[in-house]
């Protein structure tokens, strides 16, 4: 079983960047698929970033491909979300979430465990 804790969240302007971590604990991280969703209010909750177990491999939903990168640190258990070039339909809670799977997912149903949220706020 794995924890994650989310951190990094706040208020930014558009056109401004935010660097989310995701802690973890549990000794087999490093076999997990790590993934970023978010939710904004009245909406569902949506895909954002996922990384492979190695971190060789990265998938990004289109509205944030190439503004967003995703990485990870097996030795430190952390996964994090760099996320520039904000904008205002960026506004949500990020959660961070985990996959012993190896599924590789891009759906909710694909992940096991989850943090319990961070929220980001963009400003026009």
């Amino acid at each position: 079983q794995v924890q994650l804790v989310e951190s990094g969240g706040g208020l930014v302007q558009a056109g401004g960047s935010l660097r989310l971590s995701c802690a973890a604990s549990g000794r087999t991280f490093s076999s997990y698929v790590m993934g970023w969703f978010r939710q904004a209010p009245g909406k569902e909750r949506e895909f954002v970033a996922a990384i492979s177990w190695s971190g060789s491999r990265t998938r990004y939903a289109d509205s944030v491909k190439g503004r967003f990168t995703i990485s990870r640190d097996n030795a430190k258990k952390m996964v994090t979300l760099q996320m520039n070039s904000l904008k205002p339909e960026d506004t949500a809670v990020y959660y961070c979430a985990a996959d012993d799977s190896g599924r590789f997912g891009t759906v909710v149903v694909d992940y096991n465990y989850w943090g319990q949220g961070t929220q980001v706020t963009v400003s026009s």
